[in-house]
């Protein structure tokens, strides 16, 4: 059985964020303020059926997607593109390849304990965000 994302996780570390920002081409100031920010994930499962949330003082930024299914994401939390989504599971790993006019973009997620861990990936950059479980 995957694992159970459900529940609101509230970040508690953020490393290299600003190197995947700028591979995505993020400009400085958008870059300066979102290194700062403590994000809050809601996420919401069903089965393979995911409704996210990303919330902070700057923006807030919402994604549904059901695992394995292709879908096209608006990503203007940052950098206000459109890229083809996919999500899969690897194990107890949700894996996301994004493509677009970036190379090597995704993200990689799982659980540890209370912890949600993000690794976000684009070129050869990569951020390691690390969320605890609220409720």
């Amino acid at each position: 059985m995957p694992a159970d994302f459900n529940g609101t996780w509230e970040m508690v570390s953020n490393d290299n964020f600003e190197d995947v920002m700028k591979a995505l081409d993020i400009d400085f100031a958008t870059r300066k303020i979102a290194v700062h920010l403590k994000q809050t994930k809601v996420i919401v499962q069903n089965g393979d059926k995911f409704e996210t949330k990303t919330l902070s003082t700057f923006r807030n930024y919402e994604v549904d997607f059901t695992i394995g299914e292709e879908f096209e994401e608006h990503t203007k939390a940052l950098d206000n593109r459109i890229v083809k989504t996919l999500v899969r599971w690897d194990g107890d790993k949700l894996v996301c390849v994004q493509k677009g006019e970036k190379e090597n973009r995704g993200w990689t997620q799982w659980i540890e304990g209370d912890l949600l861990h993000l690794e976000i990936y684009c070129q050869d950059k990569l951020c390691h965000q690390v969320f605890k479980k609220k409720n």
